[in-house]
């Protein structure tokens, strides 16, 4: 029995009925499909023979009819310590165990054979190269050091901050000494980790085993005791590896005691993550095998029938264009009765290593496995460790460090192994350099205002993003749970005197009350606003002479707020050299700039020391101006694609001349909305790990909020506490900007999904509220001209806010976006802003300080703008 109780069997009307909508192709709901899953006898030769077709048809789509494919591996058991407890794995063992074993070495006896040592690993990847394998499979316990001792200490003694670092290390070895591809089977991973991980192996993969959260909860579960084994938490995983655009490999353990609906359930949220991401390369469907030595030693093996069950109806949930294995070492010879369920990979084969999960299960010999394939009318062709779809994809599903090394072994037709290649080591490198030479269209900052954007999307607008209709779906889905966003009229007028008494005694209802304020109500909140900013501050109105400077816009993070981002062969694409970002910045010294202003996108091919670079080539061209660069996302990016830690990067981009950064990539600080608006960017807990770490090294930041999109007032209040939360503690932030979405170009929106912007009740609110909320923490507010124009921007300044930006003298982003005011302004327009709404001008510093004399003077006689630039454009 494979549940917690037994099934009653469906009626042969629900059977029939289901059979009959497999065959006619008809989308199967999850009660249907759990039906299917207990078919046997004629009903499963029904439902196989229809998924059968399904997988047919999906080969002939993928350019190989007939053909199942399979992968020639060595297995590397990196480390067999877990910090989790599963019932039924015999894979995972403890310190003690392996030193009687006598196995590898540590550097004491206690930690001896925790991990296995760099010799070990590359003397069986070196003997699996030797015998024609091509993937290197790493396997290991979920961090080990987290639970004991004795991995701790061999990692500290070896060097490595964690099992991810030396799982990193030993990947580029492996790439290095051998030429096999890393498959990397680390176990649960965030965001951060697949970020770390990318640049050194073109796949990865987890099992999300179950969605049934009660063998995780209940005591005596299969996975109970287990942390890494919450259904919600390997979801995730799933999702941030679509995210992050890793080829990535899971699957489902059928007969752990899931009912027929929870497997079943488990199938469609694989399904709901393929559909949103497109980046689950291939699906395996194992069934339990009982262990001895194991808490479910006593348990029955899920039966071959149940199994092919539950491959065929794998087949017709996750559609022709799913690849679904099996593997061949668990199904006692019925390759057969697996190929008719509709399997078209049998998975990783090894010629040299056993399954060391499996260990009582010896694999096929590849020349009988391809001869039982024969016999079902299938050629066996061997893959790489990464699925032909995604070779042929490129980026951003293959790092460019990885190309090199993944070319070399595939068919640049088929995407698959090629029969002819040679492994051998190749060094694992940082890209050509960048910034070496200019590419693209490097005047766009000054072109954009007259010539404008090449095209309104960027060429691969359908991919990128991930699956519009997938997201349309969610987010409807979504507004329907939550219904339409409540007005809070009735306490408004307690609120208004709340916060003209004391804005700091708030509650988050009478905050809400009044985001939802309009008419004389929202006219009293912009007053009460006001007055609070003039006693912070007083009334005198801040500007900045900088300068942005947006080195390159090449990204594929998949941003779908952003309408800068392109990719590297689109016609607007453009990286600059290092030349040209120093040129600029001793262009903005030259005219009175006190500051520069450097964010880009994510380029694949930039190092991550290339940041460094930046940094530095201003710093030695104008040693005094203040360099402002590299958002949170930036700074998340050069320290995995470094391997360094994200306080360790930070520290090295201080010393390359690095004052503070922007704290832009917030957009809005709540996952919710975030993962609406990026498909890619790092999540909220990233962002404050990575500003509060700046603040404690000393390098300030700005702080934001881009609103207007999908978001509502309730994630505007989520945000603005949480800034206020992360300023109590750092003092770090130097003002908050209020970032209107444009929404004329932005993906989001012309997909069809995100509203146009917020209205100008929307903009006083949100400025007048983010003054209220974030007193006396944060006392500088700044309005963006170049979202909201001379007159939105002055209405601002009436609303609470006390500082206007910068002169930028170029701005590409809102620009790409379809913002219409201009790419800079004089200083005389941003004076002219502040008397319009009855107020004095003075320019300040980055950190909000006096600007030297010379300064003055210098932006005074070229009114801190550069002379070849274009008019500037009338509102």
């Amino acid at each position: 029995m494979t549940s917690s109780s037994t099934p009653s069997a469906p009626t042969a009307n629900a059977m029939r009925r289901a059979l009959r909508r497999a065959r006619d192709g008809v989308a199967l709901d999850v009660t249907e499909a759990a039906v299917l899953l207990q078919a046997r006898g004629d009903d499963l030769a029904d439902l196989m023979a229809s998924a059968a077709r399904v997988r047919d048809a999906g080969l002939e789509a993928a350019g190989r009819p007939g053909v199942i494919t399979y992968s020639r591996k060595v297995f590397i058991p990196l480390t067999r310590l877990c910090r989790d407890r599963c019932h039924y794995c015999t894979f995972v063992t403890v310190p003690g165990k392996l030193r009687r074993e006598g196995r590898g070495e540590g550097p004491t006896r206690r930690s001896q054979g925790a991990y296995l040592s760099p010799d070990e690993v590359l003397d069986i990847a070196r003997r699996g190269a030797e015998m024609g394998c091509k993937e290197a499979l790493f396997t290991l316990g979920d961090r080990p050091e987290d639970r004991w001792p004795e991995a701790r200490e061999w990692l500290d003694a070896h060097g490595y901050d964690d099992t991810l670092a030396y799982v990193r290390a030993m990947a580029i070895r492996v790439l290095e000494e051998t030429g096999l591809l890393p498959h990397l089977n680390p176990g649960v991973l965030s965001w951060t980790d697949f970020q770390r991980l990318k640049p050194v192996a073109p796949s990865m993969g987890m099992m999300l085993e179950t969605t049934a959260t009660r063998l995780w909860s209940e005591p005596g579960g299969p996975h109970h005791g287990s942390p890494d084994k919450e259904p919600a938490v390997r979801l995730r995983v799933l999702e941030d590896a679509g995210r992050s655009s890793v080829p990535f490999t899971t699957g489902i353990l059928i007969g752990i005691g899931e009912t027929y609906e929870e497997r079943a359930d488990s199938l469609f949220a694989i399904r709901r993550v393929q559909r949103a991401y497109h980046g689950i390369q291939e699906v395996i469907v194992q069934n339990f095998r009982a262990k001895p030595d194991t808490a479910m030693r006593g348990m029955p093996d899920a039966e071959l029938e149940e199994l092919a069950a539950a491959i065929a109806v794998a087949r017709h949930v996750l559609g022709p264009g799913a690849r679904i294995q099996a593997p061949p070492n668990l199904v006692d010879s019925e390759y057969a009765l697996m190929i008719g369920a509709g399997i078209d990979d049998w998975g990783g084969v090894s010629p040299l290593t056993p399954d060391h999960v499996n260990p009582e299960r010896p694999w096929p010999q590849i020349d009988e496995l391809a001869e039982r394939t024969r016999a079902a009318g299938f050629e066996l062709r061997e893959r790489l460790t990464v699925y032909p779809e995604f070779v042929r994809r490129g980026e951003p599903w293959l790092d460019p460090r990885l190309l090199p090394h993944v070319s070399a072994l595939a068919d640049p037709v088929t995407g698959l192994a090629r029969e002819d290649a040679v492994l051998t080591g190749r060094p694992w490198q940082e890209p050509e350099e960048v910034f070496t030479t200019a590419t693209g269209r490097t005047d766009l900052h000054r072109a954009i205002d007259v010539e404008g954007r090449g095209t309104d999307r960027r060429g691969d607008f359908d991919e990128v993003y991930g699956d519009w209709e997938a997201l349309r779906e969610d987010v409807a889905a979504a507004g329907r749970r939550e219904g339409a966003p409540e007005r809070v009229d009735g306490d408004v007028r307690a609120a208004l005197a709340t916060a003209a008494d004391d804005p700091t005694r708030l509650t988050d209802d009478q905050a809400l009350a009044l985001l939802h304020a309009d008419g004389p109500a929202l006219d009293a909140l912009c007053r009460i606003a006001d007055d609070v900013r003039r006693d912070a501050v007083g009334d005198d109105v801040t500007y900045i002479v900088t300068r942005n400077i947006n080195f390159t816009n090449v990204c594929y993070t998949g941003c779908r707020f952003c309408a800068f981002a392109q990719r590297r062969t689109d016609a607007d694409a453009y990286t600059l050299s290092l030349e040209q970002v120093a040129d600029r910045a001793q262009q903005a010294w030259d005219v009175g700039a006190v500051e520069v202003c450097m964010q880009g996108g994510i380029h694949p091919d930039l190092p991550g020391t290339a940041y460094f670079d930046i940094a530095r080539a201003v710093k030695e061209r104008v040693p005094d101006l203040h360099v402002h660069a590299f958002s949170p996302m930036e700074v998340v990016n050069g320290a995995t694609r470094t391997g360094m830690s994200i306080r360790d990067w930070l520290t090295a981009a201080k010393e390359a001349g690095l004052d503070t950064i922007p704290g832009t990539a917030a957009e809005i600080l709540d996952d919710e909305v975030r993962w609406v608006l990026t498909k890619g960017k790092l999540p909220t807990a990233t962002w404050v790990e990575v500003i509060t770490t700046a603040h404690e090294l000393g390098i300030r930041s700005s702080s934001t909020m881009m609103y207007g999109h999908v978001d509502q007032p309730r994630h505007w209040l989520g945000h603005l506490r949480l800034l206020a939360r992360v300023q109590q503690e750092t003092g770090g932030f130097t003002e908050f900007v209020t970032l209107p979405f444009v929404h004329t170009n932005a993906p989001v929106y012309l997909a069809g999904i995100a509203r146009p912007g917020p209205t100008m009740r929307d903009n006083r609110a949100v400025t007048a509220m983010a003054r209220l909320l974030l007193h006396p923490h944060i006392p500088n507010i700044q309005t963006s001209w170049v979202k909201l124009g001379t007159e939105g921007a002055a209405e601002m300044l009436r609303s609470g806010a006390n500082d206007l930006g910068g002169t930028l003298m170029e701005e590409t982003i809102s620009r790409m976006a379809g913002s219409s005011y201009g790419s800079y302004r004089s200083v005389r327009d941003l004076v002219a802003i502040a008397e319009a709404a009855g107020r004095p001008a003075r320019p300040r510093t980055t950190t909000y300080g006096e600007v030297p004399e010379e300064r003055q003077r210098a932006a005074a006689a070229s009114d801190g703008h550069l002379p070849e630039l274009l008019p500037v454009l009338d509102d």
